[in-house]
């Protein structure tokens, strides 16, 4: 027997679909269908939590991937709670840490949240989001509150947590404030009365503690949704600031899509999951237009560029920045401040007997490298791009580069000029 739809929500497959797109673990995932089954037949929407301790006063695009999936959840019809951990910042959560996070100030936290409302509202809708801070309720629990909560779990389960088991194993002190943290977010979800809670994966322990709370509070429990940590610019390492790989989501219009034309290709599609709207059947599309040649690989690229400067900025500005790109890297009219350096197609060393370009030398003959060893290592880190793409081989056809290649290394640019 087909199931009734009397509310406004899209169907369950489509739901699904949408909620499935980008992440890594659903816990338990019948109970999210279930869960939609029930939204649907009673009208009644889902409530949907993500947190976010306000430690840093600007957020970056790995950050917004949460953010993004609360939307796919808030597009569909479901509420949406973007929790600020005024609260639990105040702890410090020590994820993915071998030594104990320094608390900020009530001063400091309070500056960045209000900065986080700000930049989360280039995603969400403002009119459907409720917006908690966790010192409404953190704040007047009381410490019997706190030894009330405590009692629920044991040491035991709270070294389970790997980090914490790994500094107990390696006897670094680990302080009685971070064991609280997770019943802290666990609590929060008690009182918000959450269907859903959104984590990156590196939070798992934490999530899964809201469970038992709601569980022993008498409540439904919450699935749990986690999305990959997403890596930075440099394809490795996971998106941060301190790391320099990261594109923040404040950035002028033109440094944000440079950035996003810098990616290598595989960057690129995980890009396109975690940091867009687009469906996963219309990625996958696109994926393979790409691998049957109907579609040029730069060009998705480009398209990723401007979906997400548009998203942040305007389609105007995205449009703007893909047209000066295009100047500078594609059309071979660099702006006033690339250098332009000739160079010898005749240079020892410099060309295989293929015609092909030996891309160290030309590093080192146009000034970007020191050396040929400093070149190669620069490759491998994937520091070099051509013409606005990534490089890490070792050679590249002449012909492919075209008459006026721009060479990049770091925050330097060189324009090539062949001389025969």
């Amino acid at each position: 027997m087909t199931q009734q739809n009397p509310s406004n929500f899209p169907d369950v497959e489509a739901q699904l679909e949408y909620l499935q797109k980008g992440a890594a673990e659903i816990i338990p995932l019948p109970a999210l269908r279930e869960r939609i089954e029930r939204s649907i037949a009673t009208g009644k929407p889902m409530r949907v939590k993500a947190g976010f301790d306000p430690t840093a006063p600007d957020l970056h695009l790995g950050h917004t991937v949460l953010i993004r999936k609360l939307k796919h959840f808030q597009d569909l019809g479901h509420t949406v709670v973007f929790l600020i951990g005024d609260f639990t910042g105040l702890i410090g959560d020590p994820t993915g840490r071998n030594t104990t996070r320094k608390p900020l100030t009530r001063e400091e936290l309070d500056a960045n949240a209000e900065t986080y409302k700000e930049q989360v509202f280039k995603i969400l809708d403002p009119e459907k989001t409720e917006v908690r801070f966790n010192s409404e309720w953190l704040g007047t629990l009381g410490f019997e509150g706190i030894i009330r909560l405590a009692a629920k779990f044991t040491v035991s389960q709270m070294l389970e947590r790997e980090d914490f088991h790994k500094r107990f194993q390696a006897e670094q002190p680990i302080s009685l404030h971070e064991l609280l943290y997770p019943l802290a977010q666990g609590y929060d979800s008690v009182v918000l009365e959450a269907d859903v809670e959104l984590g990156g994966t590196d939070q798992k322990f934490n999530l899964m503690r809201g469970r038992d709370l709601q569980k022993d509070f008498g409540q439904p429990q919450q699935i749990v949704l986690m999305t990959p940590i997403l890596e930075g610019l440099d394809g490795v390492q996971k998106m941060s600031k301190s790391l320099g790989n990261a594109i923040g989501i404040k950035e002028p219009p033109a440094d944000m899509y440079g950035k996003l034309m810098s990616i290598n290709d595989d960057l690129m599609w995980k890009y396109w999951t975690f940091l867009t709207d687009l469906r996963q059947s219309e990625i996958d599309q696109m994926r393979s237009d790409v691998a049957a040649g109907s579609l040029h690989p730069m060009e998705a690229k480009k398209r990723l560029a401007r979906n997400i400067v548009t998203g942040f900025h305007s389609a105007e500005e995205a449009q703007r920045a893909d047209e000066n790109w295009a100047r500078q890297f594609q059309q071979g009219s660099a702006s006033d401040d690339v250098p332009v350096v000739k160079v010898n197609v005749s240079e020892p060393g410099l060309m295989e007997p293929t015609s092909a370009v030996k891309i160290a030398k030309l590093l080192q003959l146009v000034g970007l490298a020191s050396s040929t060893s400093e070149a190669n290592r620069k490759l491998g880190e994937n520091a070099v791009s051509i013409n606005g793409e990534k490089f890490s081989g070792k050679t590249e056809p002449m012909e492919r580069m075209g008459e006026s290649p721009i060479l990049r290394l770091g925050k330097k640019s060189v324009r090539v000029e062949w001389a025969l």
